[in-house]
């Protein structure tokens, strides 16, 4: 089945009918309409949105309804494949070419691109930038090229990759139409050089909210790993989940505990067969209930939209890939999990990486400010959504009452004094310099750097020797976390006050600064959220769920397709909810459009019926939950 539709580009109405006749959804998520109408009417986009708000939908949807080809530009096989693979299940003419494709499939797939028969066509950027494929897009013309990842041609970013930086000039090689940059992490530095880089004619950015309120922040100062993770799962068996390893024998070694300890764990990290990896990665996507433990090779593509928890063995390397990887919980929009461990040892071993990796010092130096902002985050006083959110900029005056930091008990002191200390040294100093320097006039060390400049004859040099470094290191980075200072982490990462930082300085607010969060996530709280995660399946049967599943897993299994492919944990929870009897009220259900149903309706209509003939329900409604 072809879905080929010539409606009027700007025809918001009609692109809401096509969501519903071909994706199965009664409306858009926050912030894609917007998008999608300026793609219609033409407009270069860049569009910066969190994991998981649908950014996908926001060129699929157009490239159907526009004429011509929409080419992605996509950085993994794995999720081309994915993509392609649940396109072509919702009737949409889709291909990839990479390099796993054989030849005579590549072959067949250009002949449909010069027929003009293909709507939307993935390639690697590597495979973009070769003189054929250059040469054969510009016979044919393309209409939109979508760039997914882009903060990959950043080098400021976390995924840099070299081969994106061609892509600006490629777009007018193939006569390109239209440009859309896309990616769910992108700072201020990022975003002004994806559009650099990316766009010869200004973009219209969409900067949607970083906010994705179904996640469950938590962080805990690491004391034993093994312990604290297996206390994070206690009561999540049979849920999906990541569990990220910053080196290849931790994974192997934590996996194989997990296993012993009654988890269905597997391995992944690149120094693994590419089968074994590929094998494990299938039984992922495909399965349910399945924890990956793994190092960051783990990474981009990994769209499976029911992740219920990520959690962090060890401590991520900045904010950016820390939001990007607890960006693969909860896809689906139901609630999830995290749980991020810290220690010095982390903190050491990754400035020691930064220190020694083969990188200009301007790149160091910006990669010490962001890991820098990373700590500030583990040690907030604060809630930590409003912390995170405030690093991409975006302000949140209410604290999210969801976090480890609002849930928890957390020992505090009244750190006003403190602060006032810290604040000062900032403006005597002319709001120039950074932690480093700062620390060494707070706890009078006299360094070659502050007999230069004067500052030890500051009246703030030595104030605070009765603290040590680490403590004053600490402090900044709380009344950082607190909003009461700025970090500039392109001008050197120096230290500003903000408007809250100069009315704590005068005394008209006070900062209460933490010692220790006294808050752990036990196993009687990880049962807790489990069961706050099962709240939504309230209504749903319980067997008729497990019945649907074990359907899905058959499906998938045989098609060599992920799971969600076929359909997401939340059809299935509605399926089971509302329990339709006719082909017709399946069309009501989220995520059931026209191709699916007309493919997957009749086998999983028989198992509501079958469930309902079983528990003799009369056609009231659902038999219970379980």
């Amino acid at each position: 089945m072809s879905v080929a539709l010539s409606l009027p580009m700007t025809d918001l109405p009609a692109a809401k009918a096509a969501l519903k006749s071909v994706f199965g959804f009664d409306a858009f998520r926050p912030g894609q309409a917007e998008i999608i109408e300026a793609v219609l009417s033409g407009e270069n986009v860049l569009a910066v949105m969190p994991t998981g708000s649908g950014k996908s939908l926001c060129y699929q949807l157009p490239a159907i309804l526009k004429p011509g080809l929409t080419v992605v530009v996509s950085p993994l096989i794995a999720l081309m494949r994915d993509q392609v693979g649940q396109l072509k299940e919702l009737g949409v003419e889709a291909a990839s070419l990479n390099s796993s494709i054989e030849y005579d499939e590549a072959r067949a797939i250009r002949r449909s691109i010069i027929d003009g028969r293909l709507k939307l066509l993935y390639v690697a950027p590597e495979r973009l930038t070769r003189p054929d494929m250059i040469e054969m897009l510009d016979e044919v013309g393309v209409g939109l090229l979508a760039i997914d990842e882009a903060h990959c041609v950043s080098q400021w970013g976390h995924d840099f990759r070299p081969e994106y930086l061609r892509l600006g000039d490629i777009a007018q090689q193939i006569r390109c139409l239209q440009t859309m940059a896309l990616t769910a992490t992108a700072d201020a530095p990022t975003r002004a050089d994806i559009v650099e880089k990316l766009f010869r004619r200004a973009p219209r950015s969409f900067v949607r909210s970083f906010d994705r309120p179904n996640l469950h922040l938590a962080m805990q100062p690491k004391d034993n790993a093994r312990k604290q993770i297996a206390a994070f799962l206690d009561g999540r068996k049979g849920q999906s989940g990541i569990i990220y390893c910053a080196s290849r024998k931790k994974t192997e070694e934590l996996a194989t505990h997990l296993g012993l300890a009654g988890y269905r764990t597997l391995p992944y990290h690149a120094g693994m067969a590419q089968p074994a990896r590929d094998t494990n990665q299938d039984v992922f996507m495909q399965e349910d209930g399945v924890v990956m433990v793994a190092t960051v090779a783990f990474g981009m593509g990994i769209d499976k939209p029911d992740v219920r928890f990520v959690a962090h063995a060890d401590l991520p390397s900045n904010v950016e890939a820390y939001y990007q990887e607890i960006g693969r919980a909860g896809r689906d929009g139901l609630p999830a999990d995290t749980l991020t461990l810290y220690g010095l040892d982390d903190m050491r071993l990754r400035r020691l990486q930064i220190e020694e990796g083969e990188t200009s010092e301007e790149r160091k130096r910006i990669e010490r400010q962001r890991f820098n902002a990373l700590v500030a985050l583990c040690e907030s006083p604060r809630c930590r959504r409003q912390t995170l959110l405030a690093y991409f900029g975006e302000t949140s005056e209410m604290r999210c009452e969801r976090c480890d930091l609002c849930q928890g008990d957390i020992a505090v002191f009244d750190g006003t004094v403190e602060a006032q200390k810290a604040m000062s040294a900032i403006l005597r100093t002319g709001e120039r310099f950074g932690t480093e320097h700062l620390v060494n006039i707070l706890t009078g060390n006299a360094t070659e750097a502050i007999q230069r400049y004067g500052h030890d004859t500051l009246k703030t040099f030595g104030i605070g020797k009765d603290r040590d470094v680490n403590s004053w290191r600490s402090i900044l980075r709380q009344i950082y976390a607190g909003g009461l200072i700025s970090l500039d982490i392109v001008e050197h990462g120096r230290w500003t006050l903000t408007e809250r930082g100069r009315r704590v300085l005068r005394g008209e607010e006070k900062i209460d600064l933490r010692t220790d969060v006294a808050n752990r996530v036990t196993g009687k709280k990880a049962k807790r959220r489990a069961a706050e995660v099962q709240a939504v399946n309230d209504g749903a049967d319980g067997s008729l769920l497990a019945a649907l599943k074990a359907l899905r897993t058959t499906l998938a299994k045989a098609q060599r397709q992920p799971a969600y492919v076929i359909f997401p944990d939340k059809t299935l929870i509605e399926l089971a909810s509302i329990q339709p009897t006719t082909k017709e009220q399946l069309l009501g259900i989220h995520g059931i459009g026209e191709a699916k149903l007309k493919r997957y309706g009749t086998a999983f209509l028989d198992v509501v019926l079958r469930h309902r003939l079983a528990n003799a329900v009369d056609g009231s409604g659902p038999s219970g939950s379980a």
